[in-house]
């Protein structure tokens, strides 16, 4: 299967120390007339990360400090959505301009990790469990 254009090449394993982003912004938020966590997400992909994943808050407060909570429909527009992704300390600094401009309003961390595992799932649509994957691996 190829890799769909404007895409990086397969990204090098990621185990060993890797910096871990964690961006946090309003599920609201729009770049560009569509959700800024799926722009987030789409710049990483693009620029050969080797993966982001997004969670959605069910409470939360930023700098102004209004409180957004699903538990009420007054205040559940603005919920807090997070979007983490592990790479180098220098893949994540190339991508810090972009998402200053990207970002309206938010937070972004950086923290110390320790990848010891990573690999794809083998659980692929059509292919059952990993188990009856030919050629994978069980530990002992």
């Amino acid at each position: 299967m190829s890799q769909p254009a404007g895409l990086a090449s397969t990204p090098p394993p990621l185990l060993g120390e890797r910096t871990l982003m964690r961006i946090t912004i309003s599920g609201d938020d729009r770049y560009e007339g569509r959700a800024t966590s799926l722009a987030i997400v789409d710049l990483l992909r693009t620029r050969g990360f080797a993966g982001a994943t997004v969670l959605h808050g069910i409470m939360g407060f930023g700098a102004r400090g209004t409180v957004h909570s699903e538990l009420n429909e007054i205040t559940s527009q603005g919920l807090p959505v997070v979007i983490e992704t592990v790479e180098t300390e220098a893949r994540i600094a190339e991508v810090l301009p972009t998402l200053d401009r990207m970002i309206r309003g938010g937070v972004i961390t950086l923290e110390r990790a320790a990848v010891r595992l990573h690999r794809a799932s083998a659980i692929r649509e059509g292919q059952g469990s990993p188990e009856a994957s030919p050629g994978s691996a069980t530990a002992t």
